[in-house]
């Protein structure tokens, strides 16, 4: 082989290392940051369940306390976290400047900040945790909810994770959580296609399956009905036949005595 064509086999497989290396590198650093994740869809006007995902980017510290902040001109009536061993959370609401109206009645004041502090466990280096939350009934008005979040180490560094992305500009160092919001179907009522606890809405098939399930059994009963009808009605034949039969012996029997007799 010539020295012209290693030099080139080289040259790609350095450059092949390079880009390799720099992939790995750009997606250390997109996973690093603090996010939302939901559950499904979110859909405007219904209810949701998200995961507060929390990677510790830091070798010589671990995570010990989070707090995520909720926009008020977009408020949330409803914020329920769900435990996590080893944390304690604090739910912190805030007066409205504009009521609320949900399910017919009004709502003064809403969740505002979510706070978990680390009790008997933390988020250690190479490691991530995630702190699930409930969230309803989802703004109808705007495409986003932007989630300002601020992750404490035990060395008592502060991340801030508020800063927006603005159309057209690069990723911001710390960028802040946002939860993209769904459109909601047509035939899908204020709950997003699910009840307040999380369960999924019947569908058009389980009620077809329900109702042909009720057809059946009502098939059912009215066969057994049927049969049973018909047996009483046997019953009743064969006991008339028997009363017959009797009454005929009986008859022959006196006929036979009266002929010995004779």
């Amino acid at each position: 082989m010539s020295v012209s064509r290693v030099s080139a086999t080289t040259r790609v497989a350095l450059a092949g290392g390079i880009a390799l290396s720099s992939v790995v590198l750009l997606s250390g650093t997109a996973f690093a940051h603090v996010g939302v994740q939901p559950h499904g869809e979110a859909a405007k006007g219904g209810y949701a369940t998200v995961d507060i995902k929390v990677p510790n980017e830091r070798d010589n510290a671990s995570t010990v306390k989070l707090e995520v902040n909720f926009p008020l001109d977009h408020p949330l009536a409803s914020v329920m976290p769900q435990p996590v061993p080893g944390w304690k959370v604090e739910v912190t609401k805030s007066k409205l400047s504009k009521p609320l109206e949900m399910h017919g009645k009004k709502i003064n004041e809403a969740v505002s900040k979510v706070t978990w502090t680390a009790d008997g466990s933390k988020i250690g280096p190479g490691q991530f945790q995630q702190f699930p939350l409930s969230l309803g009934q989802l703004p109808e008005d705007t495409d986003e909810l932007v989630l300002k979040a601020i992750q404490t180490y035990d060395n008592k560094e502060v991340v801030r994770w508020i800063e927006e992305q603005k159309d057209g500009a690069e990723e911001p160092e710390n960028p802040a959580p946002v939860l993209k919001l769904s459109a909601a179907s047509a035939d899908e009522d204020h709950h997003g296609g699910a009840d307040h606890h999380g369960g999924a809405a019947p569908s058009a098939s389980a009620e077809s399956d329900e109702k042909a399930g009720h057809d059946d059994e009502k098939a059912d009963h009215e066969e057994t009905a049927s049969a049973s009808s018909a047996t009483d009605t046997t019953a009743r034949v064969l006991g008339v036949v028997g009363i017959l039969v009797g009454i005929a012996g009986v008859a022959f029997g006196v006929l036979a005595g009266r002929r010995r007799s004779a």
